[in-house]
């Protein structure tokens, strides 16, 4: 049974405003108003959480491991209830969420994982020196500790993997920290069950009581007096240029900045390449399709333009590819408003100096958008910087170009994006270096012959890219290496052995690998 309040530490609290979910399908409200957090309960949740972190960030990896791993379990543990409730808040059907559960799961048991393996934490050691002329070397040595309270916001497209028990929160305690996160309120009751079952982890693992908290707000309010508190040490967002943009400002005008790692999304730009087009032209405008159309287009990695070069092929791409989306079926979006965005997006391109609408799919119910393609040339997307701004939603812009010199001055234009798609044979590979040259400064993951709908949590991936797609592009918001974000090093010169943290002592007790006099050892 939903409560509607606000989860604060181990008890929960409901003082300020009532507000609502939306059914995105039918547009009506939901049972159960939710409580927007008082300036004082936000106050309480992140104190709490500043006392807290005292005791969990010396929790051994173990003792972390399996509070993450308790997280997972009770999720699962909330059955059916918690899918029924995303999909009356989301619109998203069944097997989306289900399948959504599970990565969220399995995120939470990557990050276990890499605790129990230990060596992310970069120890580098290098030994004392004393006989070395002119002068001596002392013993030095550094590791990755966590910074503190860490704020995090939900996204509205990924109501399970990217929001309360998401990467961001995996992440974050993963590293020592502690979190206190901002509710969205697209889905605000999928949020309060899924932040009970971290609640109830908390209690069953025995970490101290303010380890986790979650604030409901429908204004920005909430959000801001996080961002704006002095106790908060870095901020984790996914969601809009707008949003993340204006946490990224306010977090700076602080006396004491912090880090904000905001995935603002992306258009994705996807190169299709003369000797790919020959070769595989129905099967690359059937796929690019299905991937612009996919989940209503509501991914941050939709691919929302299209290069390709003209020729007797480009006309022939350009026809399947308008038949497919004209084809395609309208999808939900997660919120009316969302609805009312993509609208506006498609508009404003539609009224752009040389663009035009090439195709449109079929219209749905209400709460439901159809897919569009757009076209223009080169020439145009380089007078024209809003071309570039991404369309949340079923939408792409193709741009063509008449040559290959003209594909890359277009690139040179691009800003920064979370990732590139090059369809290409081993010959367009050969004759395109410089295009991957060209890509690898504009974004952070560069895919060959696929499509960037769908992260991989693995310890490889980069989710995130040059301003404007994120705040950082040092970072990723998806796989092990996220954990850093929440860290900074230490360094302890001429530490006595037992005053050291384990990961730095001399005879190495967690058998980590370790950066040692300039080599990487386990001994």
């Amino acid at each position: 049974m939903l409560t509607g309040k606000n989860i604060i530490a181990n008890t929960v609290s409901g003082e300020g405003k009532v507000y609502h979910a939306i059914n995105p399908a039918s547009g009506g409200e939901l049972q159960t108003g939710f409580h927007e957090a008082t300036q004082e309960e936000t106050d309480k949740a992140i104190a709490l959480a500043s006392v807290a972190f005292g005791e969990y960030r010396n929790k051994s990896a173990a003792e972390k491991a399996n509070f993450l791993q308790a997280i997972g379990d009770e999720i699962i543990a909330l059955g059916d209830d918690l899918i029924r409730r995303c999909m009356e808040e989301t619109g998203l059907p069944e097997a989306r969420l289900t399948g959504e559960r599970g990565r969220t799961v399995n995120q939470l048991k990557h990050f276990a994982n890499l605790l129990l393996e230990g060596s992310w934490v970069n120890a580098r050691i290098d030994t004392a020196e004393p006989d070395r002329k002119p002068l001596p070397r002392p013993d030095i040595r550094s590791m990755l500790k966590p910074l503190g309270p860490v704020g995090v916001f939900g996204a509205s497209n990924f109501p399970l993997a990217f929001s309360v028990a998401g990467g961001d929160t995996a992440s974050a305690l993963a590293a020592g920290c502690t979190v206190v996160f901002k509710a969205h309120p697209a889905h605000p009751g999928t949020c309060e069950l899924v932040g009970t079952a971290i609640q109830r982890a908390v209690h069953k693992t025995g970490m101290p009581a303010g380890t986790f908290s979650m604030l409901h707000g429908k204004s920005t309010a909430v959000g801001m007096a996080i961002v704006k508190h002095p106790s908060i040490t870095a901020i984790g967002f996914t969601g809009s240029f707008r949003g993340g943009k204006a946490i990224f400002d306010e977090a700076n005008k602080r006396s004491r900045p912090i880090p904000v790692y905001a995935e603002m999304g992306s258009t994705n730009p996807v190169f299709i390449l003369p000797g790919a087009l020959k070769e595989r032209m129905e099967a690359i405008a059937q796929d690019l399709a299905a991937s612009v159309t996919l989940g209503a287009g509501q991914f941050c990695t939709n691919p929302g333009m299209v290069f390709v070069q003209r020729s007797a092929e480009e006309e022939k791409f350009s026809t399947t590819l308008s038949n497919r989306i004209t084809e395609s079926n309208a999808g939900t979006m997660l919120t009316p408003d969302m609805l009312a965005n993509y609208k506006k997006g498609v508009e404003r391109l539609q009224q752009s100096r040389g663009v035009q609408l090439a195709a449109t799919g079929k219209n749905g119910a209400s709460g439901q958008a159809s897919a569009n393609l757009l076209k223009t040339s080169v020439s145009a997307f380089l007078s024209d910087h809003s071309l570039e701004e991404e369309v949340f939603g079923p939408s792409t812009l193709a741009v063509l170009a008449n040559d290959k010199s003209e594909l890359l001055n277009a690139v040179e234009k691009l800003g920064g994006h979370l990732t590139a798609t090059l369809h290409a044979t081993d010959d367009d590979l050969k004759e395109y270096t410089d295009l991957i040259e060209k890509l690898e400064q504009k974004v952070g993951r560069l895919i060959i012959n696929g499509y960037p709908t769908g992260v991989e949590v693995c310890h490889a991936m980069v989710h995130g890219g040059p301003y404007p797609s994120t705040t950082d592009s040092r970072t990723t918001s998806v796989g092990s290496s996220a954990i850093t974000r929440f860290t900074r090093p230490v360094c302890y010169q001429n530490f006595p052995d037992a005053l050291l943290p384990d990961a730095l002592k001399h005879q190495n007790p967690l058998g980590i690998l370790r950066f040692v006099n300039g080599g990487w050892k386990k001994e």
